[in-house]
């Protein structure tokens, strides 16, 4: 930490704490605003995972989360696991009781954090900023527009405002430095989601059972397709990244991904003999990759790749990615799950979605990071390959991979400590 950083957070950690402090032991306060949807288990599992890093490196702190969205059954998850963890709903812009509860929370906070994430949002800074209350941003990423464009300078002050920002990938972190944004602390730290530690044993192991797979005996794999998020929503943002009308270039895309992954199925169940589960990180890809990588498969092949009839919450698919060989995903969060159970992974990213793909190689996984659409099946499968003929050594990889991401959650967790006071 740099002299003017240390300088900084210990007076804002003295201002924000002398009332406090001088009172009695009143218990500080995190409110985390988070579960950002419930059909996507990386959007659920950024949630149990920044808790969990916060129960483990800040137990005596309160934390209250600002659920943008829940549902049942993830509403059960976080109950059962963080019954400490109090679970807001909520608008900044609204007037009922339930916005009311929420503004009163933020209101008596002692700091402000957003969990990972790629949204551009800047609402929460502007409320924060104009009621005095300090926020941090934890394991974001951002595209370029976020400070460029018009009203570029207007965000790179609410960015500069933060008492911190951890970029989860080494991407963002340059973006955000070439535009010159300079809060006391701007560094690399994880997304929360690698902190996640709930699972559904029994219904994993259920679902194993079921589909005929071994412990060790399969990989898992989906494709993100260009279609919508929703049946019949638009995606609001430039560029869509759910399409709800995909031009025939993006259906082509899709198409033509597919036949890689096909081959690297082919590759796969033929050297290994070994089953493959088209396994869902969106709920909305579940149509899409049975119909685009399982029916079309050869019969002698499809016979060994499932796919899942049922979308799971982030504790099943965590059961299950612990018990995978090694997981392939053209999306990251499922990636995360694995490697937190400790599976290896093989991330086959699209950068047009996010430079978040980035973070496999700043945690030390940039042989497991394969560029799409210039990497062919045959290369794929080597990768693949080379996992599973030193599988010791792959394991071994995915624990010092962990260690790395378990200190800069240390790291981060010790300035939010200082900030609080404590």
């Amino acid at each position: 930490m740099t002299t003017s950083r240390r300088r900084f957070v210990t007076t804002l950690a003295a201002g924000i704490g002398s009332c406090a402090l001088a009172a009695s032991a009143k218990p500080k306060t995190l409110l985390l605003q988070s579960a950002w949807d419930t059909v996507n288990i990386g959007d659920i599992g950024h949630t149990p995972g920044t808790l969990r890093i916060f129960e483990r490196h800040l137990p005596q702190v309160r934390v209250i989360v600002w659920a943008m969205k829940l549902d049942e059954r993830v509403t059960a998850m976080l109950r059962r696991r963080f019954p400490r963890a109090q679970l807001l709903q909520g608008s900044l812009k609204g007037n009922s009781d339930r916005d009311e509860k929420l503004l009163e929370a933020i209101r008596g906070c002692d700091l402000f954090i957003r969990n990972s994430g790629m949204g551009q949002d800047t609402s929460f800074m502007e409320f924060c900023r104009r009621i005095g209350k300090p926020y941090g941003l934890y394991g974001q990423s951002y595209f370029p527009s976020m400070v460029e464009g018009e009203g570029a300078a207007g965000r790179i002050a609410l960015l500069n405002g933060a008492a911190f920002i951890y970029c989860r990938d080494s991407k963002t972190l340059d973006i955000l430095r070439q535009a010159g944004v300079k809060p006391p602390v701007l560094e690399f730290g994880p997304d929360g989601c690698f902190g996640i530690d709930v699972r559904d044993e029994a219904r994993g192991l259920a679902t194993m059972k079921k589909l005929g797979l071994e412990e060790r005996k399969f990989i898992t794999i989906q494709l993100r397709t260009n279609t919508a998020k929703l049946p019949g929503v638009d995606d609001p943002r430039t560029p869509k990244l759910n399409p709800l009308h995909p031009t025939p270039a993006q259906i082509a895309d899709d198409e033509r991904r597919a036949a890689v992954y096909r081959d690297l199925i082919t590759r796969w169940v033929k050297r290994t003999g070994l089953k493959v589960l088209i396994a869902p990180e969106v709920k909305k890809e579940m149509e899409h990759n049975k119909r685009l990588l399982h029916d079309p498969l050869p019969e002698d092949i499809r016979r060994h790749v499932l796919n899942l009839d049922h979308f799971w919450n982030a504790d099943e698919a965590a059961s299950v990615f612990a018990r995978a060989h090694t997981a392939v995903c053209h999306e990251p969060h499922s990636l995360i799950i694995a490697l937190a159970n400790g599976t290896p992974i093989l991330h086959t990213y699209s950068e047009f979605h996010s430079p978040k793909c980035w973070m496999f190689k700043d945690i030390g996984l940039p042989e497991w990071l394969l560029e799409f659409d210039s990497t062919p099946a045959a290369k794929m499968a080597e990768t693949l390959f080379a996992i599973h003929q030193d599988y010791p050594a792959a394991l071994a990889k995915v624990r010092k991979a962990m260690a790395f991401v378990e200190q800069r959650q240390a790291a981060t967790m010790a300035v939010v400590k200082q900030l609080l006071g404590l």
